[in-house]
């Protein structure tokens, strides 16, 4: 069973999922969870029991970071549950921190500037700032990616473990 500081970190992390970006509560809470559970593998019954909630409502939880790239599911040869567990960091901030997203944005928006260009100012001006701010993030993502790759091999460079398998050498510039 969970140590009361667990579930209260738990709770911590689900306000702010919840109040940030919009997350129910319970998923925030499984995040948290896994972020400091003694076992970073978890059957659906151990997350419902550890964060006192229906099995619905941790599987709804679940699946909802399972399609944000957030927690990953595993059946182990011969078992007959899922296994729950983060996702790694790296793997999540790639969906977050995808320059490919904000150079489509970019090119979406300025198919809009036309239907626009008579308007005032006033009326123009955030079209033009969404434009700008996508074009500054997708040139600056993948340089400050490749600045956080750096940062986490000498995280792991730190520890006995090898840093999980991610993707990042596609988010690096080239």
């Amino acid at each position: 069973m969970p140590q009361d500081t667990q579930l209260i970190f738990a709770d911590r992390v689900g306000h702010f999922y919840g109040s940030r970006f919009g997350f129910p509560l319970m998923a925030g809470r499984l995040l948290g969870y896994l972020l400091v559970c003694d076992s970073p593998q978890q059957s659906i019954d151990q997350l419902s029991a550890a964060l006192r909630a229906s099995r619905s409502a941790i599987t709804d939880a679940v699946t909802l970071l399972a399609s944000l790239r957030m927690v990953q599911r595993v059946r182990r040869a011969g078992e007959r549950a899922d296994l729950v567990s983060l996702t790694p960091v790296s793997q999540q901030l790639q969906r977050f921190f995808d320059s490919t997203v904000h150079e489509e944005q970019a090119v979406l928006y300025r198919m809009g500037l036309p239907l626009v260009a008579d308007s005032r100012p006033a009326r123009r001006v955030p079209l033009q700032e969404a434009i700008v701010l996508a074009e500054f993030l997708a040139e600056r993502l993948p340089m400050i990616m490749a600045e956080w790759g750096g940062q986490r091999d000498e995280l792991y460079a730190g520890t006995n473990h090898a840093a999980p398998n991610d993707e990042r050498s596609d988010t690096r510039p080239g």
